[in-house]
């Protein structure tokens, strides 16, 4: 039976490494898979699924007004597919994990999300809420923080390695930009600043 799943994590979990190690898994079985991924973040290169230990694979992208159903129907189309695989689902709106679910339900086919669940200032993504709400099923992918105890939490950096607390939800950067720290951690870098 199809299930929406979503993988999440902070920063640094490996989730683009299991996505792909599990795409992998699929295909060396001769099943075949799609990847997506969002469209701005282009750090590995357009339509790039990349992880830190240098593998990869091509995907195509989404934005914010892509039809995910429409987009995953007319893939269907030219051939079956096991399963779908959908990298920095983050970003996804609410309504496309409605579309999501709906290729769940009505296609038959796992659609399988991997994600951060918040963001710098420790509040949920849109995309990461709305597939906390409807998903059949939640993995979370652990790192840990500096101090050994599990990372839940990430802050963003400027140039000096000064934590910020204020900015756009979204900017695309890696570990010179974002470090993933427990909470108790990220409340001290962050001044234990509290909605």
């Amino acid at each position: 039976m199809a299930k929406l799943y979503f993988h999440y994590s902070t920063m640094n979990a490996g989730k683009s490494t299991l996505l792909l190690q599990a795409s992998y898994n699929y295909r060396e079985r001769g099943m075949q898979t799609y990847l997506l991924t969002a469209a701005h973040d282009k750090r590995a290169g357009a339509g790039q699924v990349a992880s830190r230990i240098g593998i990869k694979a091509s995907a195509d992208t989404f934005d914010p007004q892509s039809n995910m159903f429409e987009i995953i129907e007319r893939r269907l189309k030219k051939n079956p597919l096991a399963c779908i695989f959908l990298d920095e689902a983050q970003f996804l709106t609410k309504k496309q994990v409605w579309e999501l679910a709906r290729v769940v339900d009505d296609l038959g086919v796992p659609v399988m999300c991997y994600g951060l669940r918040v963001d710098f200032r420790g509040e949920l993504f849109p995309g990461s809420a709305a597939l906390l709400a409807l998903c059949d099923e939640m993995r979370e992918a652990r790192t840990i923080c500096f101090c050994g105890k599990k990372a839940t939490m990430v802050v963003r950096q400027d140039e000096d390695g000064k934590a910020l607390t204020e900015g756009e939800q979204v900017q695309i950067g890696g570990n010179e930009t974002y470090v993933s720290l427990c909470r108790r951690h990220w409340r001290a870098a962050t001044g234990d600043q509290v909605g």
